[in-house]
Formats: structure tokens, C-alpha cells, sequence
């Protein structure tokens, strides 16, 4: 993530954040760990639905984070993409589907007047 204009993940960050509520980020570091841990999806999966949930989100650091885990877990190029491309048609086909909405208000019996 070269050239962002959000702080980087340094190491005295990541300690601060640590320092400043630490039974709350065990907490978490403790729920991350079962959450993304085998069951009845295996961890590349689960690392895989994480990038495509970080585009969704738009979160670089989720994106970097979970991108380079799924790589460690065995997850290829393709399997990554292809994970981009169904966050991408996810995104289009929700502005799509609520596209009734509009549509539902262009009722002549809706519109004020």
C-alpha cells in the first residue's frame, strides 16, 4: 500500500492500540482467531470471502491483511481475483436489486402533487 494517504500498520501503532484497551483486543485477537480457524470452511476460504468483504467495505488494510493470508494459505492469483470479481458483481447487483426503490417512487400514486 505504497503512496496511501492512511497511516501505515507499524509496529508502534499496532503496540499503542494494544496498550490502550488491552482485554479488548485480546478479545478480538481471541474471536479473529476462532472465526477465521478451520471448520466447516477450511482457512483459505474463509480468507477468500475476507478479501471480497474488504472490497465490498472498501478497507485497504482488510484487502492487504487478508490478501497476503489467503496467499499463505494456499490461495492462487485466480482464486483471489475471482474473489474480487464476486465482490464486484455482489456491489453491482445490490444497486441493481434496490433499484426498485426508485422505481417504486416514480409511482404516480407516490409522488407528491
Amino acid at each position: 500500500m505504497s503512496e496511501s494517504p492512511l497511516p501505515a500498520r507499524t509496529p508502534a501503532l499496532n503496540r499503542r492500540r494494544r496498550e490502550l484497551v488491552p482485554e479488548s483486543t485480546a478479545a478480538f485477537d481471541a474471536f479473529s482467531a476462532q472465526v477465521f480457524s478451520a471448520g466447516a470452511l477450511d482457512e483459505k476460504t474463509k480468507q477468500l470471502i475476507a478479501i471480497a468483504v474488504g472490497h465490498i467495505t472498501q478497507c485497504p488494510y482488510c484487502i492487504d491483511s487478508h490478501t497476503k493470508q489467503a496467499a499463505q494459505k494456499g490461495a492462487s492469483e485466480e482464486e483471489i481475483m475471482e474473489a474480487v470479481w464476486v465482490a464486484a458483481q455482489m456491489n453491482a447487483g445490490a444497486a441493481f436489486a434496490h433499484s426498485v426503490v426508485a422505481m417504486n417512487a416514480l409511482k404516480k400514486d407516490q409522488v407528491p402533487g
